[in-house]
């Protein structure tokens, strides 16, 4: 089923999971193709799953399978997992497509014109470019239920700040390492924020909690602070966006 130039390695992760690492990624489509590639498994294991798997969670370039080991070994479990990389694809979840309307700048996004200082561009040329890019849902991670979203244009590409902050508001849209994320709650970051979009991405008193998923696909929408005020009235009287499919 792979279309890796490599195929994975596995690696223990103490003696109840494994870890199915695929080839090393570097640019932004060989990024998608690596996720592509863990997902298809993921969604194989799911519909095949071997003796003793428990759970497994998906990251961009790897699977952590959790198995119980009273009823599988770890030299079994890769066998099994080796069969189902020979057999044809399985196709993952397609995803739903998320539209989360931003509010661009200001006190929302304050690294918005330093990000376009970086990257030779206009103010407008940087949210232009954000807005009109589909991105898709790598992996959730370091806070809960932060997406890194694959897809970012190649001319908004920046590495980290060199000066993280120690609190990065709720909502706040950023870019950095060739992707961009939001902060589902407040948390230390040191990716650059462009804005800020008010729809909980984390919710402990909703099902499922995590408003996106791996695989998802998510547009941005650019709003006046105006509409911005709104929508934070919306959201606190309990609206919430639908998928689009």
């Amino acid at each position: 089923m792979a279309v890796a130039a490599r195929p994975p390695r596995y690696l223990p992760a103490a003696d109840t999971a494994l870890v199915v690492e695929f080839p090393d990624i570097a640019s932004g489509s060989v990024l998608d193709d690596v996720l592509d590639e863990v997902l298809c498994l993921d969604a194989a294991i799911a519909r095949r799953p071997p003796p003793g798997v428990l759970e497994t969670v998906p990251a961009i370039g790897s699977l952590l399978v959790e198995y119980d080991p009273l009823q599988t070994s770890q030299a079994q479990l890769r066998a099994a997992l080796d069969a189902l990389l020979d057999q044809p694809a399985v196709a993952p979840r397609a995803g739903s497509m998320w539209r989360l309307p931003v509010h661009y700048g200001g006190d929302d996004g304050l690294d918005l014109g330093e990000v376009a200082e970086r990257c030779g561009l206009t103010v407008a040329e940087v949210i232009d470019l954000h807005t009109h890019a589909v991105f898709r849902v790598g992996m959730l991670g370091n806070l809960p239920g932060l997406p890194y979203l694959t897809g970012l244009p190649d001319a908004l590409r920046l590495p980290r700040r060199d000066d993280p902050r120690a609190a990065v508001p709720t909502g706040s849209v950023a870019v950095a390492a060739g992707m961009s994320c939001v902060y589902p709650v407040t948390g230390p970051g040191g990716w650059h924020v462009l804005g800020r979009t008010p729809i909980p991405l984390f919710d402990p008193a909703s099902d499922p909690v995590f408003l996106l998923l791996p695989a998802d696909r998510v547009r941005f929408d650019a709003v006046d602070r105006t509409r911005m005020a709104e929508l934070d009235v919306a959201v606190a009287s309990g609206w919430r966006p639908e998928p689009e499919r």
